[in-house]
């Protein structure tokens, strides 16, 4: 079965795993910027980072006949440093029109402080104004009730923002109620260990229905899996749902969340 990973760091995986990828239907990849495992030191950092996501990552997916997309911002894990989150901000003009950027992404909240909030409504003013769509990325574990309630607060306070164009990802039992019912797309994250397992996000989607809603490996650092979405497509198949059930969370819905974005352009494999 055709999938997309809409969430996943492929600068943290080798090569062959584009390969895996494509062999289990992979036909695309959305990667946000994120931590690079320690706080950079200069805005010079990220444009040289920015310029891995939409220079290296695509020409290193096509290999494979896979399409990479990738999301523009500094992670709420450096949102601390006030200074270099400006210039971060303020520099992402600069690359958002590269043809595989599909907005501000993954901006959020990690230990919920205010500067991270900060940053993140300054990450919002941007994508109101550049018409961006956005992805965000929601705290880990005690933090994640109340950052994901600070987080909506703020997204449904600027009235510029269409919840439509956003998709809060990271959801969990106790989040995704609150993201669906503020009218932003959600995302479920398959972690071997933290987040959601394949069981829980198929839980999920029963309990739910499948409208705005998306699976991804996020593939980061950590413990994670590049294989996680075709373990969720299993899951699903043993319980009985059909392919067309199936296919609408692991491909139509990335499709129709990221059609949103003026410079999106699909190459289906068909």
């Amino acid at each position: 079965m055709k999938y997309i990973d809409p969430h996943i760091h492929m600068i943290s995986r080798i090569t062959d795993d584009y390969e895996r990828l494509a062999m289990a239907g992979c036909a695309a990849v959305s990667e946000p910027a994120f931590w690079a495992g320690f706080d950079r030191g200069s805005v010079e950092s990220f444009r040289d980072y920015f310029r891995h996501l939409t220079e290296v990552e695509p020409k290193r997916a096509a290999q494979f006949g896979v399409q990479h997309f990738s999301w523009l911002c500094i992670n709420a894990k450096e949102a601390e440093n006030v200074a270099l989150s400006r210039e971060v901000i303020a520099m992402i003009p600069e690359f958002i029109d590269k043809p595989n950027v599909l907005g501000i992404g993954e901006i959020g909240l990690n230990k919920n402080t205010p500067n991270e909030s900060r940053i993140f409504v300054e990450h919002l003013d941007l994508a109101a104004k550049l018409d961006e769509l956005v992805l965000v990325h929601t705290p880990h574990l005690e933090d994640k009730y109340k950052g994901t309630r600070m987080i909506l607060d703020m997204v449904c306070g600027d009235s510029r923002i269409k919840r439509e164009r956003v998709c809060i990802d990271h959801v969990e039992e106790h989040t995704i109620g609150p993201a669906l019912e503020a009218g932003c797309w959600v995302g479920m994250t398959l972690y071997p260990v933290t987040k959601c397992t394949p069981a829980r996000a198929a839980d999920l989607v029963e309990k739910y229905g499948s409208q705005r809603v998306m699976v991804n490996s996020a593939g980061d650092w950590g413990p994670s899996n590049p294989m996680a979405v075709p373990q969720f497509i299993q899951e699903l198949k043993l319980r009985g749902h059909g392919e067309s059930e199936i296919s609408r969370v692991v491909y139509d819905n990335p499709l129709t969340f990221f059609g949103q974005c003026r410079r999106f352009n699909w190459q289906s494999a068909g």
